[in-house]
């Protein structure tokens, strides 16, 4: 399998069809199956404690995903998640955020796959999730 698309082009087609996203990810490698995604952590990514919150990381497990499918199946907008489960392992530096995404099946209406979260310069994963995509009928 190849991909449809390059990272410079999924991060574009990203800011046309997600314009108030702009600016919140880097694609930073893209290659079939593959993607590695960069959060750029700000202070509304924050929690009490200076950790980065569940809701941003549940946002960067699901964004990369989606960069990682756009990338194998083109400019489908549509693609949607249907499943999402994350195991928080272990507390998040204040920092950026980078996400590895490997998609094991990509069928015809289905993605399915795992993204494993670190914080930026820390080997040990933060968080872990399993991901399920709708991809739509081509019309």
């Amino acid at each position: 399998m190849e991909l449809k698309m390059s990272a410079a082009e999924v991060g574009n087609f990203l800011e046309e069809v997600y314009p108030q996203m702009a600016g919140r990810f880097a694609v930073e490698e893209l290659s079939a199956m593959q993607a590695r995604v960069r959060l750029k952590v700000t202070d509304a990514d924050l929690r009490p404690g200076g950790t980065v919150s569940g809701p941003s990381m549940f946002t960067l497990a699901d964004c990369a995903f989606y960069i990682a499918v756009l990338g194998m199946i083109g400019k489908q907008a549509m693609t949607v998640t249907t499943n999402c489960s994350i195991d928080f392992m272990r507390k998040p530096a204040p920092g950026d955020l980078i996400a590895e995404v490997v998609l094991h099946k990509l069928g015809r209406v289905l993605a399915v796959g795992d993204v494993l979260m670190r914080s930026e310069g820390v080997e040990a994963p933060v968080a872990r999730a399993s991901v399920t995509y709708s991809i739509p009928p081509i019309r």
